[in-house]
């Protein structure tokens, strides 16, 4: 089991922890949440040993198998699957035995290799290890392409492909979900399901957190709780505890009030579609929690647009894609006030590409797109955070948006979204992910879009920040178009669900609990499909490897540029660990060494400056490749 005895730690001079004493017993699936920087990796870090305690123990059994994902993927161009069956640390190591036996002429302990090999599987292992590519969106005959033949986004990917082919005790995993599709969630949530070892997992993704795990284990001012069950039973039986005290307990009647309203307001438009149907029952849901969340540091909303045209736009047997190679054909789309649209469909289907048709930055191959005079588009997607300027501050870039508002006007308003006081006044540069992400959403709402796209918005948001969104969008008055691999937000937010498959965009029959079973009768049709193609692709190959060679060519100077900013990360990652190890020293905190302490701590905010902006340009980087092997 994992004991937590009396455990206290700090990072520098901010305590993180304080007194955590508690047991997670073996096959236990424990969900670690917490808000954004309250300590939850690094306590991955104590419990993997790169951290110390200050005060109490971490205990784990003698000769339990840890695994965790890596942080940064090695450069190497040995195969994917090669790679993922490292992860398998006693496989290798017989396999290396079994050489040297069989070099040494040793028949005798060559036998005895070959039974253990056999009793841990390894004649299957290969079969494991491509199960494990195929279920998070790898192709088949991509298990052979080089390591460093994927962008960062495929490589995190397989990471934690290594990860779960160790046949670990112990599994620790910090935001799995990040990067990941919708499909590649869903198969990740049954593998994890079914996993027997003890879990312990950071995630923002309610719905999966619900699916896995059978505890929460909640890090919040500077103590750790275990709660029995998932996270909706987590919320309620947090609810209780908040609703006794007289002033959360206000609180949360005018939030019960106030979703109630939105209950209410759809119960009474609500059709009989199954999507429908779906988003009352997850609006139903949601006014049951959220007594949970009245101390969310987040409050805003959307105002009524000036303007809503009906219809606000239209496209009409539209074709898309890149260079002259249509990735979406023949769509017809109207969008409506009122209009809740969620997308599905397969990594590369097309689904962002629709969104970029609806924002206007990529022009209809063929087919017309008509817009109203007085639309005003919203859209979020992850390269927008690096538009941000760096050098200037929350405030500064409200002001922009809206030049007209007072000052004390634009800080209320960054104040729902986390910036409140001088926190407005910080530039951007060192804000995380999420704290960019944020500012982006703060921006485009404050513009009062009447038409909202948004693809995959909660990457890098917290638990809270996704219910405020969530909730947010309840209000919002205009069209909405989603793209998200988080299934609640989805569900609260989605009348109707279109599906984009094989070059087109259609209604999906069903809600969102069908998909996976779609997803599924999908996969055997393709495989059956391939089967009977394999003939006739072997005539294509050399075409193909053509293909691969011109892109290749045309990909190196992103390859060059991302294997720089890893080469960055991993120095300023280890001049980080070298601060906070010489920021633990007792005599820095004397008088005498005031100084040098400064000095310090002002380094190790430049070093977090620098890790933050090179790990958002690697990202930007990983991206633009992600996104020009999906086009070709």
């Amino acid at each position: 089991m994992l004991q937590l005895k009396d455990l206290s730690f700090r990072r520098g001079p901010n305590l993180l922890l304080e007194g955590a004493t508690l047991t997670v017993y073996p096959g236990q699936k424990a969900g670690l949440v917490g808000a954004n920087g309250c300590g939850k990796s690094s306590l991955f870090a104590l419990l993997l040993g790169d951290l110390h305690a200050d005060a109490g123990e971490v205990a784990i059994p003698v000769g339990w198998e840890i695994a965790h994902v890596a942080q940064h993927t090695p450069d190497t161009d040995r195969a994917a699957i090669e790679f993922v069956l490292d992860g398998d640390r006693e496989l290798r190591q017989i396999q290396a035995e079994l050489a040297e036996a069989d070099a040494a002429g040793d028949g005798l302990r060559h036998g005895e290799l070959l039974g253990r090999f056999e009793s841990i599987g390894g004649y299957d292992a290969e079969s494991r290890a491509a199960r494990l590519l195929h279920g998070l969106g790898f192709a088949p005959g991509d298990e052979r392409r080089a390591v460093n033949s994927y962008s960062g986004g495929w490589r995190m990917r397989l990471a934690l492909a290594r990860t779960l082919m160790c046949r670990s005790d112990l599994l620790l995993l910090d935001e799995p979900t990040n990067h990941l599709d919708l499909d590649a969630v869903i198969w990740l949530e049954g593998w994890l399901k079914s996993y027997p070892g003890t879990l312990v997992l950071i995630s923002h993704d309610r719905d999966f957190l619900d699916a896995v795990a059978t505890h929460i284990l909640h890090l919040e001012h500077q103590h750790l709780t275990l709660y029995a069950g998932n996270y909706s039973g987590f919320e309620r039986q947090r609810a209780e505890r908040l609703a006794q005290q007289q002033s959360a307990f206000v609180r949360q009647q005018r939030e019960i009030a106030h979703m109630h309203s939105f209950v209410e307001r759809f119960r009474a438009k609500a059709s009989k579609a199954r999507q429908a149907q779906s988003r009352l029952k997850a609006l139903e849901r949601m006014e049951l929690i959220a007594p949970a969340h009245v101390d969310s540091p987040f409050r805003f909303g959307f105002e009524s647009a000036e303007n809503l045209p009906h219809p606000l736009l239209r496209l009409d047997e539209a074709a898309a894609g890149y260079g002259e190679r249509p990735i979406l054909s023949g769509v017809r789309l109207s969008l409506d006030p009122g209009d809740r649209i969620g997308l599905l469909g397969r990594n590369g289907a097309g689904k962002s590409t629709l969104i970029k048709v609806l924002a206007g930055d990529l022009s209809l191959l063929s087919g017309r797109c008509e817009r109203a005079q007085d639309l005003r588009v919203g859209y979020f997607a992850q390269h927008q955070l690096d538009q941000l300027h760096r050098d200037d501050t929350p405030l500064g870039h409200l002001r922009r948006v809206d030049p007209g508002a007072t000052e004390q006007t634009l800080r209320s308003y960054l104040g729902g979204f986390g910036f409140a006081g001088d926190r407005a006044l910080d530039p951007v540069a060192p804000l995380s992910g999420g704290e960019k992400a944020r500012l982006v959403l703060a921006l485009l709402i404050r513009q009062r879009p009447n038409l909202l796209l948004l693809d995959e918005p909660t990457n890098h948001l917290d638990l809270e920040m996704r219910h405020a969104l969530s909730e947010a969008l309840q209000g919002f008055d205009g069209a909405l178009v989603l793209v998200s691999h988080d299934r609640h937000l989805l569900r609260v937010t989605s009348d109707t669900l279109l599906l984009v498959d094989g070059g087109g965009v259609r209604p999906f029959d069903g809600d969102l609990d069908d998909y996976p079973a779609w997803l599924a009768a999908s996969e055997r049709e393709s495989r059956q499909t391939n089967e009977g193609d394999t003939a006739r692709e072997s005539g294509d190959r050399r075409q193909q490897r053509r293909q691969a060679a011109e892109s290749r060519k045309a990909l190196q100077p992103l390859r060059n540029r991302e294997k720089q900013l890893e080469q960055r990360m991993e120095t300023l990652t280890a001049r980080r660990a070298a601060l906070e190890e010489a920021l633990a020293a007792p005599d820095l905190y004397e008088p005498d060494g005031k100084t040098r302490l400064l000095a310090l701590l002002a380094e190790q905010r430049q070093v977090g400056a620098d890790l933050t902006a090179t790990e958002d340009a690697w990202i930007e980087v990983s991206e633009a490749i992600e996104q020009f092997q999906s086009d070709v």
